[in-house]
């Protein structure tokens, strides 16, 4: 899932004790263990000990486990953004017999944000990244566009014999005369030529209600949507499940794309006017279409909207390329076609290896650039969904409206920020759009002003994630998460509740930091909330991870994992929950199967195997 996550630690909070609603059962409890909280309370008043360290000062990485808890990656990540040189090794050293020159840099607050620690740059560089393939166009419409004039909401898309190689002015005339316009707004969903999952299109669902999880102090924001699907269109076989996602086209934010759009010196008279796309290979600007070549009517906005991610990935040397060829300035392009070198390898793995630049904050570094906006489009990522998990049963949900049943669904975001090299911080593209919504509906009805209907791009066309897919028997199951990983367990959860051949056949570890201020969902998972939930914090209490509550439960995990159809769920950030979880669960089949730690480790690769262990980390 895209939902976002942080690393949790957890400890057991003295209000949430679990245990056993009471029906006859041969499954254990939530115990507390020896370690927990609750057992502290009887013993006798003894000084706190220091609280060790638990971040690691060994700094040599001895296996591809290491690389990924060092760097957040995996090996296979790592290897695949790295020259393999060792350049990074030899930062920046002058080699004898070449010449070097100082090159005055950008004076502005955007080039200092990107840290490149510049020195002197060899008069003669080698190795100049080529100047990449265009394959997008934007080309000007027929000789009378009147005929063709769309809104700024419409996206025509010509046939498929359009772009090919025997297609000429005149049939490309033809063409665009045989078009008919696309009914569309797209200030509320994508073009449908951005066709996220074929066959799927994207649906608008309206924002039924929202509200704010977190409270103040919360270290992110997390907000709750209830999305109105009463009307999504209906798709064979292809239904909402309990611990499903769905798929979300968010667009970038209007005033990014209105920064780009300034910063490319497009005339505002262009920006919503048809023009014509043309590419001649690949998929864009769909996400999952065919690989060939298309032509179709569009506005400049759209596509920046819609179609290219302007702020979630590293730079690239074929797009540092661009800006340099497009360079005014003679150092600005000095510096540029340095980052495009052998020579200034380290210095562009050093750059991209850092925090995300955005596209607004690299053309306002080197703002003589002014590149082409097609040849730009050429360079860009392609603007992805972000996937969020269910976080109810959506087989029940139903509320009445305007004297009408409304069929929901509910999701739970979690904002994601980085800092921003204006001040402050920036959103993450799919968290923001989220973000914005909700407060712009909340802020309308805390002024007790009408509230405007908003909508949110969605599409169901992968419902078969793992959750989903294992979610299938009434046999026992513990569901493990932090963060806005617990969202769908709250659905889980309340589905079983519903079942009676599911009582006392489900438990919840849930790792938060402070449950005052970030504890999702408390009091709405249904009835014996308290005797299947524990709440497991890292900021009060004696502060532990949820893994280590897992190893202090290991009756119940090894009583779950060994019963018929018993299920494992763990759900959350994969850097220190994920780890530490599947870590956790060694040890309990280390201590409970009397496994040395290989064993172990094989033996939870195995019920992974038959689906019994199921991972869905980010």
């Amino acid at each position: 899932m895209t939902a976002v996550s942080e690393q949790f630690m957890a400890a057991p909070a003295a209000h949430s004790g679990l245990e056993e609603p009471n029906l006859p059962s041969i499954a254990p409890s939530l115990t507390y263990s020896e370690d927990s909280e609750d057992q502290e309370e009887l013993r006798a008043p003894e000084p706190e000990p220091q609280r060790k360290r638990r971040a690691s000062t060994r700094l040599i990485s001895q296996s591809a486990s290491d690389i990924q808890r060092i760097t957040g990656e995996t090996t296979q990540q790592l290897i695949s953004r790295c020259c393999g040189a060792g350049c990074c090794m030899n930062f920046q050293k002058k080699k004898q017999g070449i010449e070097y020159e100082q090159v005055p840099l950008p004076d502005n607050d955007a080039f200092r944000s990107l840290g490149l620690r510049i020195n002197e740059i060899p008069t003669v560089l080698t190795g100049i990244t080529d100047l990449p393939e265009q394959f997008i166009f934007l080309e000007k419409q027929a000789k009378k566009p009147s005929e063709i004039a769309s809104p700024t909401d419409s996206a025509i898309v010509l046939g498929d014999d359009a772009g090919s190689e025997n297609s000429t002015p005149d049939t490309l005339a033809q063409s665009l005369q045989k078009l008919e316009l696309e009914d569309l707004d797209t200030t509320i969903q994508p073009p449908s030529f951005v066709q996220p999952h074929p066959p799927y299109h994207v649906y608008p669902a309206k924002i039924h209600n929202t509200r704010e999880l977190t409270k103040a102090g919360a270290l992110k924001r997390t907000f709750h949507f209830d999305l109105d699907i009463t009307d999504y269109p209906d798709e064979d076989e292809n239904e909402f499940k309990v611990g499903g996602a769905i798929g979300v086209s968010a667009p970038n934010d209007t005033s990014v794309v209105n920064d780009v759009l300034e910063l490319l010196l497009v005339p505002r008279f262009l920006r919503d006017k048809p023009v014509l796309l043309r590419t001649t290979k690949g998929r864009w600007p769909t996400v999952w279409g065919k690989d060939k070549a298309r032509q179709l009517v569009t506005t400049r906005r759209d596509i920046l909207t819609w179609c290219s991610d302007l702020q979630s990935y590293p730079p690239t040397k074929p797009l540092l390329r661009v800006l340099a060829e497009h360079c005014h300035d003679p150092n600005e392009k000095k510096i540029l076609l340095f980052l495009c070198s052998g020579e200034g390898q380290g210095v562009f793995c050093d750059f991209r290896t850092g925090p995300h630049i955005s596209v607004t904050q690299i053309l306002s570094a080197f703002p003589s650039s002014k590149p082409p906006m097609d040849l730009l489009l050429t360079v860009l990522q392609p603007l992805m969904p972000r996937f969020y998990s269910l976080s109810n049963d959506p087989h029940e949900s139903y509320e009445i409206r305007d004297g009408k049943q409304h069929r929901i669904i509910e999701i739970a975001v979690t904002v994601h920020e980085t800092a921003d090299w204006r001040g402050g911080n920036r959103t993450g593209v799919g968290s923001g759009f989220f973000q914005r919504q909700a407060l712009h509906l909340l802020e309308k009805q805390a002024a007790g002003e009408k509230m405007p209907q908003l909508y949110v791009p969605m599409f169901k066309g992968l419902m078969a994630n793992p959750l989903a897919k294992q979610f299938i028997t009434d046999g026992p199951m513990l569901l493990i998460g932090a963060g806005v990983g617990i969202a769908p367990f709250r659905g889980f959860v309340q589905r079983r509740l519903k079942n009676a051949n599911c009582a006392n056949k489900v438990w919840v570890l849930q790792g938060i930091r402070d449950s005052l201020v970030d504890e999702l969902y408390s009091g709405e998972w249904g009835v014996h909330e308290d005797e299947v939930k524990r709440v497991i914090q890292s900021q009060r209490g004696e502060g532990r991870y949820v893994q280590e509550e897992v190893v202090n439960q290991a009756d119940l995990v090894w009583h779950i994992i060994n019963s018929l159809d018993g299920r494992v769920f763990v759900c959350g950030s994969s850097k220190g929950m994920g780890e530490g979880v599947e870590e956790a669960l060694i040890k309990v089949a280390m201590a409970m199967g009397n496994l040395e730690h290989d064993e172990a480790k094989k033996f939870w690769e195995l019920k992974k195997e038959v689906g019994q262990y199921i991972a869905e980390t980010w």
